[in-house]
């Protein structure tokens, strides 16, 4: 069956029953239907002063057209950690539309590790992208509508650096001229829109630890400069009031379930390739209040999605990983060693060993951060047993251990021997996170310790225009700030085509973002965009209605 079939087949208990499981009380339920509901915030407060669970992170190498199942495996491990005795739960990230209508598909796992409502979940949810994308464009509008009404923060049209999004793949608008039309129109600009995923606010909502520090945040957000260079903040035009209102319902966890009746909490959603890519720091702060074991991902690769897990989120929200699981498949190896998609079900222990290269580099990264590391094969049907072996002794040679896991056919009983090991890392005790860098390295520094250390390169090029701008908000303060960097997932280097783990190659950043409210400086490297296209066959082209009503072709 597809995993739209398992999920229509799946026996869902009511949310009130799920919410009982992790002690929250049907009046601190905010029902969306009879499958999923909002967390109210007074019981999130009332649990602050709570012991906290482990933290587990879960990650994956570089992503490959062979597929690697990284939010799979992080439902199939919350499931396998219930089956073996203990009070887990999992926290991932909600759906872009964009890419559901594009080509990535969904964010609710698959086979038999999934998250229910899948359609709802890849869909429009509890609509907190659509609070996140209005809230973005109010302050679009209100800036705009500042400047029209005689600009009394003498903001210089030229330097407007907030652009508008929208959650959707549309290359149209990554360039657009606004406020044509004549003098009731405003004053033309030059202006663009970003991919809701990678708005501010999306990145805000996701690392505020409540609403008056979301409207705090929200207020620091730089909208604009003034001709003397000042910045003009948000709270400036008097936007963050109304849009933290906008934002009070999205900023409270959704609660859902696995298909085997076990406590999810899905909220925010940013990329990793061009934002922080976790789920929200509120999500995963009560779910460790909650559960003895919390398991949550971060987007794409590990030289992405968990260096800015760790490097970001675990550094601002104080949080303190106890094991990481690396995701890998035999598939993804042999297309790292250079194997066509076409030649993928033939045995090829060669191209395996070959392509362990990339997980090699991403096991002695993650090392670099103080957490223990297991590798977790996701099982395809066609890996040979050697293929299999091939990996656990590569993995054994770099210091630790890969374990079989076979929860897309099996659900939970497919990662119970995960799960155990899990655990044992767990209460071996030897995690010792520690961020890459300290805060007080310079923002140019911070940039070639993430290119040189986790991607291998051997330079950053960066022009003086660049070192400039760093250089001046070092001065105006923020020179503390984390380093984001925006770059494909697909390679360590800025070349999606370079497989595997490539050496001899410059990282080149050619723009700086200064994200002043979530708290960090964004790099954006190579080619990478910020408003993505669909790709010449959309997903979205054979997404459609059935006869009885039912929704196909979503995956």
């Amino acid at each position: 069956m597809s995993d739209i079939e398992i999920a229509r087949k799946a026996n869902k208990k009511p949310i009130q029953e799920i919410g009982n499981k992790l002690g929250i009380p049907t009046d601190h339920l905010l029902p969306f239907g009879h499958d999923k509901a909002k967390i109210s915030a007074e019981f999130i407060k009332s649990k602050v002063g709570d012991t906290d669970g482990n933290l587990i992170l879960v990650t994956a190498i570089n992503p490959t057209p062979a597929g690697e199942g990284k939010t799979t495996t992080t439902v199939g491990l919350g499931d396998g950690l219930n089956k073996i005795g203990k009070n887990a739960m999992v926290c991932i990230r909600e759906a872009s539309l964009g890419p559901n209508f594009g080509m990535k598909g969904g964010a609710a796992g698959g086979g038999y590790a999934q998250v229910v409502p899948m359609e709802d979940m890849n869909l429009h949810f509890t609509g907190d992208f659509h609070a996140i994308t209005s809230a973005h464009n109010l302050c679009s509008a209100m800036l705009d509508n500042h400047i029209y009404w005689g600009n009394e923060q003498e903001i210089d049209v030229r330097r407007v650096v907030w652009r508008r999004v929208l959650d959707m793949n549309d290359r149209a608008l990554r360039q657009i001229t606004a406020s044509l039309g004549g003098v009731a129109n405003g004053f033309p600009r030059e202006t663009g829109f970003d991919i809701t995923v990678a708005s501010e606010v999306m990145a805000i909502l996701c690392l505020a630890n409540d609403l008056d520090d979301l409207q705090k945040r929200l207020g620091d957000m730089i909208v604009a400069y003034r001709r003397d260079r000042t910045p003009v903040y948000c709270r400036d035009i008097k936007a963050d009031g109304a849009m933290t209102v906008l934002l009070q319902q999205a900023m409270q966890p959704n609660l859902v379930q696995t298909l085997e009746n076990n406590p999810a909490f899905v909220h925010g959603g940013p990329f990793a390739n061009i934002a922080h890519g976790c789920n929200s720091v509120v999500a995963t702060k009560t779910a460790l209040k909650l559960c003895d074991y919390v398991v949550t991902e971060a987007g794409f690769g590990a030289d992405l999605g968990a260096e800015k897990f760790l490097n970001i989120k675990c550094r601002k929200a104080g949080l303190k990983p106890k094991a990481v699981v690396l995701v890998a498949t035999i598939r993804a190896m042999k297309m790292n060693g250079g194997v066509a998609k076409a030649d993928l079900g033939a045995e090829n222990v060669e191209a395996v060993n070959s392509g362990c290269a990339n997980l090699g580099q991403h096991i002695e990264n993650l090392g670099k951060f103080g957490v223990p590391v297991v590798v977790a094969i996701n099982h395809f049907a066609g890996d040979s047993e050697a293929e299999v072996q091939a990996v656990k002794d590569f993995v054994a040679s770099k210091g630790t251990e890969a374990v079989l896991c076979m929860h897309w056919a099996n659900g939970g009983d497919g990662t119970v021997d995960l799960a155990n090991k899990v655990v044992e890392i767990i209460d071996a005790g030897k995690a010792n996170y520690a961020p890459l860098y300290p805060d007080a390295m310079g923002l140019a520094d911070k940039v070639e310790a993430i290119a040189k250390g986790i991607y291998r390169a051997d330079s950053v090029t960066m022009d003086k225009k660049i070192l400039d701008q760093l250089k001046a908000w070092e001065d105006q303060g923020y020179g503390n700030l984390p380093v984001c960097m925006a770059k494909t997932q697909y390679s360590f280097s800025t070349d999606p085509s370079q497989r595997g783990a490539p050496t001899g190659f410059d990282i080149p950043v050619r723009e700086v973002r200064l994200s002043a409210g979530a708290g960090f400086v964004v790099a954006i490297c190579g080619e990478i965009m910020t408003m993505p296209g669909l790709p010449r066959v959309p997903a979205a082209e054979t997404i459609m209605l059935d006869d009885d009503g039912q929704i196909q072709g979503l995956f």
